[in-house]
């Protein structure tokens, strides 16, 4: 079956849009951008890169300005640590889990969908 052309900034899904050139996010560490109005912290670890809302749900500060280790991020204001993979909190003083957001890399690119929804 022929595939039809995407909009410009889409990846094939439809759902996801196009954030950065992976080469911009620092290799074990994090970026901060916008997707469609909300905060995004993009997290390179390793070969994977996460997704997940850039405030934090205790002190509503950007969690991009945090530290990046062990599979989670930590505020810089107050030490709270957040899962990458479900953005529960691992540690006080946050209690709520941030948001996380589905990624794709491809051809280079960093694409995120905020739908939550499954592949």
């Amino acid at each position: 079956m022929p595939s039809t052309p995407k909009p410009e900034g889409q990846a094939p899904e439809g759902r996801f849009v196009k954030v950065c050139p992976l080469a911009d996010i620092p290799v074990d560490g994090v970026l901060g951008v916008e997707v469609d109005d909300t905060p995004v912290a993009l997290v390179r670890s390793g070969d994977e890169v996460f997704a997940v809302n850039d405030i934090c749900s205790h002190a509503e500060v950007s969690l991009s300005e945090g530290e990046v280790y062990d599979g989670t991020i930590e505020c810089w204001l107050h030490g709270s640590c957040f899962d990458l993979r479900t953005g529960k909190p691992t540690n006080p003083p946050a209690t709520q889990p941030i948001a996380t957001y589905r990624v794709k890399v491809q051809d280079g690119d960093v694409y995120v969908s905020l739908d939550g929804g499954d592949e």
